[in-house]
């Protein structure tokens, strides 16, 4: 069946390694029918001073003229041109606009802060020892389906549970949480991905985890799949593994956002 990935990153931050061609051309040796690069979108200075985590405002336009070119050097994929929107809730600075996220097909809806903390960063990692898992697992989520339920531009929520990142678990069963999220999603109408990259973290689950899957399925969630590749060579890790992971959650199809902005069903095989 199709190879789809809508979550891939490229050089233009100083963590991502490879050009959007060397990440389009690596996509079609694997086979893959649609990609979308969702780099980074711009974070200010406050949250980003060294543009480590986020693609450099200037770098924009560069970046869409990349992606533009890479379509048409290969008409054999479809190439879709999307960011990775951070939601910072009120601790928003940035002065966005619908204008700034039009020339996007696909636009991912990110939580990596919870009260300005990037609680992902390994480089922070000791803050969860210092507030405890349980806190932190409940505050994500809540600020999770604040940001599924805001008018923000999200075609689809990436990695749904990244709070399990470093693999510490809550002691409370986090099933509630799953349920308000399925519901919140749900009544957004709004997307959700089976992201890859979480086998090769601590975790060592995708996400999200089957239970919130399962949850995200019976309230009738779209699901689409992302690899959140950071170099060409991981462009294609684990899509095939997603699909199992989806089918076994009782999902029939994958959802895929084109680049009208539409969406098309694949049949899991």
């Amino acid at each position: 069946m199709e190879l789809v990935t809508t979550h891939t990153h490229t050089c233009f931050t100083n963590h991502g390694e490879g050009t959007v061609e060397e990440l389009v051309s690596a996509a079609c040796a694997a086979g893959v029918s649609t990609i979308a690069v969702t780099e980074h979108y711009p974070l200010s200075e406050a949250f980003d001073p060294t543009h480590y985590v986020s693609m450099d405002a200037g770098r924009v336009d560069e970046y869409l003229a990349a992606i533009e070119a890479a379509r048409k050097a290969h008409p054999e994929i479809e190439v879709i041109a999307g960011c990775e929107l951070d939601w910072l809730g009120g601790d928003e600075d940035r002065d966005l606009s619908p204008e700034d996220f039009a020339p996007f097909g696909v636009v991912l809806g990110s939580v990596h802060f919870v009260d300005r903390w990037p609680f992902d960063d390994p480089a922070q990692r000791g803050r969860w020892d210092e507030v405890g898992a349980d806190a932190i697992w409940r505050r994500y989520f809540e600020v999770w389906c604040e940001a599924v339920l805001s008018d923000a531009p999200f075609t689809v929520m990436a990695h749904p549970d990244l709070a399990k990142k470093f693999g510490i678990l809550p002691s409370f069963d986090p099933q509630l949480l799953y349920e308000q999220a399925a519901e919140a999603c749900a009544a957004a109408g709004r997307m959700v991905e089976v992201n890859t990259s979480g086998l090769h973290y601590a975790c060592k689950e995708m996400f999200p985890a089957p239970a919130l899957l399962a949850a995200f399925r019976r309230a009738g969630v779209p699901c689409t799949v992302g690899t959140d590749a950071h170099k060409p060579a991981h462009v294609a890790r684990g899509i095939e593994q997603a699909y199992r992971l989806m089918a076994q959650a009782g999902y029939r199809t994958v959802t895929v956002p084109t680049a009208d902005g539409d969406r098309r069903e694949v049949t899991i095989e």
